[in-house]
């Protein structure tokens, strides 16, 4: 092989190698971290809500412009049930005081028990005076869903104290009793005195609050079964049947509004464009970094070549003397890609400390997931195989260069 000869060329020219090694680094150290960036981003907001069908519900914000008593608002609230149950196409209704995905709600602490110093964790908090089980299609997989009898009027103007049965989310209920059954057990709602108790009756898989936090607390959250009134505006979510949905936001919002003596202010929003909303900033993101990362392959790709093509400009004379004395076109060209590749290796080397440096740095600083391995192997092979390729051209012209040529224009 003809390392040592490679090696002493190098040294005697350091500044053009040193530099594109330099970019090789400086393009796998942010390349790999970038990437990884855009797999995290793209796989959170691909995280699913726990709502069965979210191409099929969506939610109305109705505000009615009446001076109603507290009993009337309450009527009004089960009547616009009715009324949204009673469309064609619709498969369940429930009233909620919050909308995952929404950006939207409250959140509550919960503790396990009452003496704590600090509670456990932030969980959201969703109030129901229907069955949000059957409204989001919500899965179960341990307890029930609440019993009629379970489910409370309340009075927001006069009564704060939450019902006393609870469910809760998976990811929930392993933050608060690791590897116990949670069910049974009192769920406190604050410390101290304040603090109130409900006990768990049931469990479903999934159901993201409605900030949807990136980190864990994004899966916790808590149902309370009360049907809330005293203020003006009510929110209600509406699961329609496949491919019903925009038929029946029409209907509906008809209906509801034929069943008011008074007028009232109506809007209507689906999840997909909650999601959509949600996530708009980490989809830009994500597209940033991946043409900052395009950019990044076509830039070191051009260095490469550049380089490559002014050493063959300045040693055809050297070249043309190979030839002559016998050196054959793969020698040549092996020679070249060879040298090439050892320059490749050493910025590979390189971005390799670089991208652990500035992972870490992230991790650090911004609390970012650390990165995985197969990220840093997967783009040394890449700049391996860019080096190869982007050498090869001017590589190949160098081996095409005739003796006398060479010897010629010198």
């Amino acid at each position: 092989m003809e390392i040592r000869p490679i090696l002493s060329a190098l040294l005697r020219n350091k500044t053009g190698p040193i530099l594109v090694a330099l970019q090789v680094a400086l393009s796998l150290g942010i390349l790999a971290n970038a990437l990884h960036i855009v797999n995290e981003r793209r796989e959170v907001a691909a995280r699913p809500s726990g709502l069965s069908d979210e191409a099929a519900t969506f939610y109305f914000n109705v505000r009615n412009l009446s001076n109603d008593s507290p009993e009337q608002m309450l009527a009004t609230v089960k009547r616009e049930v009715e009324v949204l149950r009673a469309v064609p196409g619709v498969a369940a209704v429930a009233q909620v005081s919050q909308m995952p995905l929404s950006r939207s709600g409250s959140n509550n602490s919960v503790a396990v028990n009452q003496q704590q110093e600090r509670e456990t964790t932030v969980a959201s908090q969703y109030v129901s005076g229907d069955s949000l089980v059957k409204a989001f299609g919500l899965k179960l997989v341990d307890g029930r869903d609440f019993l009629p009898s379970e489910i409370n009027d309340i009075n927001e103007n006069e009564n704060r104290e939450l019902p006393k049965h609870v469910i809760v989310t998976k990811a929930l209920a392993e933050k608060m009793w690791p590897g116990a059954a949670p069910i049974g057990k009192p769920l406190w709602f604050g410390t101290g005195d304040g603090a109130q108790s409900a006990q768990v009756v049931g469990v479903v898989e999934r159901l993201q609050s409605a900030h949807t936090e990136v980190g864990e607390r994004g899966e916790f959250s808590t149902i309370v079964p009360g049907r809330l009134y005293g203020f003006p505006g009510n929110l209600y979510a509406v699961r329609t049947e496949a491919g019903q949905r925009d038929r029946v936001i029409k209907e509906a919002e008809e209906a509801l509004r034929k069943s008011s003596a008074t007028p009232m202010i109506l809007q209507a929003k689906t999840v997909e464009e909650d999601r959509k909303n949600r996530y708009r900033a980490d989809v830009a993101l994500s597209w940033m970094l991946i043409t900052v990362s395009v950019l990044l392959l076509l830039i070191t790709c051009s260095g490469i070549v550049g380089m490559a093509s002014l050493w063959v400009t300045q040693r055809r004379k050297q070249i043309g003397v190979r030839r002559a004395l016998g050196a054959r076109k793969i020698d040549i060209l092996r020679y070249f890609i060879l040298e090439n590749f050892m320059i490749t290796t050493a910025g590979v080397f390189g971005g390799v400390l670089f991208g652990l440096s500035l992972n870490h740095l992230l991790v650090t600083k911004l609390e970012m997931a650390r990165l995985p391995a197969p990220y840093l192997i997967g783009g040394g092979i890449v700049f391996w195989a860019l080096g190869i390729l982007a050498a090869y051209g001017p590589a190949w012209r160098a081996a095409s260069i005739s003796p006398a040529t060479a010897t010629r224009s010198a």
